[in-house]
């Protein structure tokens, strides 16, 4: 089978080394975008950032989510993360880019440290990597 770009990882990924695993495992691979968060050019919160290939296929409409800075945690992550099929992590981010406030951001975080602690929604799973998104 065919490993992909990379936009989307599997479970038992052979490429993933036991250190990286658990790294991912407690998102601490995610810790060097703190340094994105302090330079201006993310968020904590706020959809997560999108790949150009991805981004020219979005219709007007999903191109929404980019009206707000990426973030590191967001409320598709919290919903679901990697788990969830593309299109519906759009939907989702689409939804806090509409419904944003102080509120729903300190609500993300919370639930970012119970998904943490969980380790639910890493990898891919049966939702599959990037698909390009329908213009429904």
């Amino acid at each position: 089978e065919r490993m992909g770009a990379g936009l989307a990882i599997n479970e038992g990924d052979p490429r993933i080394t036991k250190v990286g695993a658990f790294l991912r495992r407690y998102s601490l691979d995610e810790l060097p975008n703190f340094w994105n968060v302090v330079r201006g050019e993310m968020s904590i919160v706020g959809p997560r950032p999108t790949v150009p290939v991805q981004v020219e296929q979005y219709t007007d409409r999903q191109r929404g989510r980019l009206a707000v800075k990426p973030g590191m945690t967001g409320w598709a992550q919290v919903n679901g993360r990697a788990a969830l099929p593309w299109a519906e992590r759009i939907e989702l981010d689409l939804w806090y880019v509409e419904h944003w406030s102080l509120a729903l951001d300190l609500q993300i975080l919370a639930r970012t440290v119970r998904s943490v602690a969980g380790g639910r929604g890493l990898y891919k799973g049966e939702a599959g990597g990037w698909q390009p998104p329908s213009a429904g």
